[in-house]
């Protein structure tokens, strides 16, 4: 059952993304407005080293008012292709350049409110190939073996959605690895 769109208005646009308010008839012939976030879409990577560790960077979040230990991610600029932009976000975020990229997974990040659809990469082959960063990210990476990061996990340490729906994606694909 999907609701219809009435009407739609901008309310704020800025970068990276949009606000606006939708009116909807929903599937019973009520009508209700939503404020909804237009967002372009963004990576999540997975970068494991050759010993076995994944690389994560930390940063504060203002919204959450704390650091969190995040894997690398990005917003997609206008028109840009999202294994291009992975690409362009493991250079810039934790000075790597990845030999292989293979998606792993995708999901809409908060359907709730928001149009942002994640998709999912696993980086290897890293080598240094750094590149600027944005000037508002004051990041520091971290390398944590991977057996190490699951236990952050289940301990609680890593809360950010996007690194543990990026870490539980992985796993498969590393076992098949192991094989």
């Amino acid at each position: 059952m999907k609701n219809r769109l009435i009407q739609s208005e901008t309310l704020v646009k800025a970068r990276p993304f949009n606000i606006r308010r939708d009116k909807v008839e929903l599937p019973d012939g009520k009508s209700i407005t939503l404020i909804l976030v237009d967002h372009p879409g963004a990576v999540t990577l997975v970068p494991l080293d050759n010993q076995g560790c994944v690389w994560f960077v930390r940063q504060y979040r203002h919204a959450s008012q704390q650091e969190l230990l995040e894997l690398p991610a990005g917003t997609l600029e206008a028109g840009e292709e999202p294994e291009i932009c992975a690409r362009r976000e493991v250079r810039e975020e934790i000075g790597m350049a990845a030999g292989m990229i293979q998606k792993i997974g995708e999901f809409f990040l908060a359907p709730g409110y928001s149009s942002e659809y994640m998709r999912v990469y696993l980086a290897t082959g890293l080598t240094p190939d750094p590149l600027k960063g944005d000037d508002d990210e004051f990041i520091t990476v971290v390398r944590i073996p991977l057996e190490q990061a699951y236990k952050m996990v289940d301990s609680g340490e890593i809360r950010d959605g996007k690194t543990l729906a990026a870490l539980l994606l992985v796993k498969p694909y590393l076992s098949d690895r192991n094989k």
